[in-house]
């Protein structure tokens, strides 16, 4: 939905701006989080050192604030509004992290947790994020959770697979330790065999947040001959954080192209691995890898070969001694499709003491019996309610990467938000297909004539950069952490470039004039007083043509002249100088705050 009503003539509909989604669209960054943090709230608080405030915005939303500041795939901010005037989008990522750096103690404002539990049991296999968000969320309301995993602390694939370097051992127990404290019932070293056995322990519900926990290989030649030096890229980083290996050898290959083998080289580069080189089938614009996290293995001095395909394993009396690779190129079709053929050049060699496969990671369940009524795909994914995350068995829930395959930490924490939800009605025996609305509230922010309560000025600055401890430091100790992350001046900074997306423009027609003011004064020509039409036409006629046909035109009633008022939000700066030149009021700035309702009371009364 995006906010309209139903037109007559043949022109744009009023815009409905009671519906939650119109301005949520508009706030690029809440909009593109898949847990729908209030980005551009949590930023003010920065700004004004209110950092423990900031915090709970976060641990409210996406519940790892200190992790996630360090490791989050960062969706928000290829959608900054601020992208759309210079190249560089704000540091959201890491302004989180200056929340969780320098907040106070905050457990006094943790949720409390009943002692006199509602008697529903549920059971989450898994210790990763998309689990212990479930247990955050259910555990206040005197729900009885037990989480079952076969490591020995908790975590997941935050503790087993995130390289120290990059995440500390103490944020992880800190934030980790925020929800196990909550008394949830830990059987830690404890793997799963069974899904009928957990059933039969008459758990209430089971959600199963296993993650994808095996890693692709590569069946090439000589794969069995040089095994002991062949390592699956997810395994061997689990082995490295939880200390069982210390040392790789001095040449090193890591084949792929998504974060995983960005973590293997530069966790390779710092456990005796000189010669680290990264192998990869695509093009460098085509790899998975998050660009940050190419220009952080290139900063380390680990190259990137693209367009070469592996063949063989190569050997000499059981040792590996190289790699033999393709040569290919890209070449596409009259319809753009993508395929890779050789060059004709000659196989290249490259020689090598380690090999790290991490060319993908895929679900596993062996452990799901076909009596317990959970279907899979052919794909071997289970087949799950999108929106609820419910199996074919009504007990059973997914989540995170066992849902729906890999993606990363954010999107475990928006299934455990929204699977949590599923498992609170279907225990109180509601219907799990309503879900509750998320909570608005719109707030003017006006103190004067010309005077409001957020800082309006919009800062020049371009992006600050994260300082890094020196490369002397963190290249020969896999325990350093790499980014030093802002101090507070720094953060006060690169805050300011915020452009303040979730205060709104609000416009009440019947108090307007139509002294063209505020088209007058607009920045980027985004107001236009026209005559009305059909969508399509009325975007090319206005004062700076809408192309983004994915950000709605803000239209009004209309106005005494029979013309409307038509502002495209796509191109919008939240500026407020619309509502300081209007002579009547008619242009409001008001502050929208949604907060996505999760599992508990207010989503039992829809």
């Amino acid at each position: 939905m995006d906010g309209r009503g139903v037109g007559g003539d043949g022109g744009v509909p009023p815009t409905d701006i009671r519906n939650p989604s119109y301005f949520h669209k508009v706030v690029d960054c809440q909009w593109a989080c898949p847990a729908h943090t209030p980005v551009p709230e949590y930023i003010r608080l920065i700004s004004a050192g209110r950092y423990s405030d900031a915090y709970m915005v976060n641990w409210k939303s996406n519940v790892f604030p200190g992790i996630l500041g360090r490791t989050c795939d960062r969706p928000c901010e290829p959608a900054c509004r601020r992208g759309r005037v210079e190249d560089e989008p704000v540091a959201i990522c890491r302004l989180k992290r200056v929340a969780a750096d320098y907040k106070d103690d905050i457990t006094d404002r943790l949720p409390a947790i009943p002692t006199a539990k509602n008697g529903k049991r549920v059971a989450l296999i898994g210790a990763g994020p998309a689990a212990l968000t479930v247990a955050r969320d259910l555990m206040p309301l005197g729900y009885h959770c037990t989480i079952f995993d076969r490591d020995s602390r908790a975590g997941g694939m935050i503790r087993s697979q995130i390289p120290r370097f990059r995440l500390p051992e103490e944020v992880i127990d800190e934030e980790v330790g925020y929800i196990t404290g909550m008394g949830v019932d830990l059987r830690l070293g404890a793997e799963v065999d069974s899904l009928r056995a957990v059933l039969d322990e008459g758990f209430d519900a089971v959600f199963v947040g296993t993650g994808a926990p095996r890693g692709k290989d590569l069946d090439l030649p000589g794969r069995k001959e040089a095994a002991a030096n062949i390592h699956v890229g997810i395994d061997w980083l689990s082995s490295v954080s939880f200390g069982h290996i210390e040392k790789i050898g001095r040449r090193v290959i890591v084949l792929g192209g998504g974060n995983t083998a960005m973590d293997c080289c530069r966790s390779a580069r710092r456990l005796g691995g000189d010669e680290v080189k990264v192998i990869v089938r695509s093009g460098y614009d085509e790899m998975k890898a998050s660009p940050w996290e190419k220009e952080d293995a290139t900063h380390e001095g680990i190259p990137i070969l693209n367009f070469m395909v592996p063949k063989e394993f190569l050997h000499e009396g059981g040792r590996l001694t190289g790699m033999l690779f393709e040569k290919v190129r890209a070449q596409y079709d009259a319809d753009g499709r993508r395929s890779l053929v050789p060059t004709g050049e000659p196989d290249e060699r490259v020689d090598c003491d380690d090999v790290l496969v991490a060319v993908g990671q895929e679900n596993a369940f062996p452990w799901i019996e076909a009596d317990t009524g959970v279907a899979f795909d052919r794909w071997g994914l289970p087949k799950l309610d999108p929106a609820t995350f419910q199996s074919t068995n009504p007990r059973v829930f997914f989540g995170g990467d066992s849902a729906f395959g890999p993606k990363n930490i954010i999107w475990a924490v928006a299934h455990g938000h929204e699977a949590g939800i599923s498992i609170d009605r279907f225990c109180q025996g509601l219907d799990v297909g309503e879900r509750p609305p998320p909570a608005v509230e719109m707030s003017g922010q006006k103190m004067g004539i010309h005077e409001w309560s957020y800082d309006n000025d919009i800062s020049s600055d371009l992006r600050l950069k994260v300082p890094w401890a020196p490369p002397e430091k963190t290249l020969r100790n896999i325990g350093v952490e790499v980014e030093l992350g802002f101090d507070p001046q720094m953060a006060f900074a690169e805050a300011q470039r915020c452009l303040n997306c979730d205060v709104q423009t609000v416009f009440t027609d019947r108090l307007c004039i139509e002294c063209d003011a505020c088209a007058d004064i607009c920045p980027v020509d985004c107001i236009t007083f026209t005559a009305n039409g059909p969508e399509p036409e009325l975007r090319d006629r206005l004062n700076a043509p809408s192309t983004d046909l994915s950000q709605a035109l803000y239209v009004s009633g209309e106005l005494k002249t029979g013309r409307v008022m038509v502002k495209d939000e796509d191109v919008c700066l939240h500026c407020s100088l619309c509502a300081e030149r209007c002579p009547t009021g008619a242009w409001d700035m008001q502050k929208f705050l949604l907060e996505m309702t999760h599992a508990g009371h207010a989503c039992r009364s829809h």
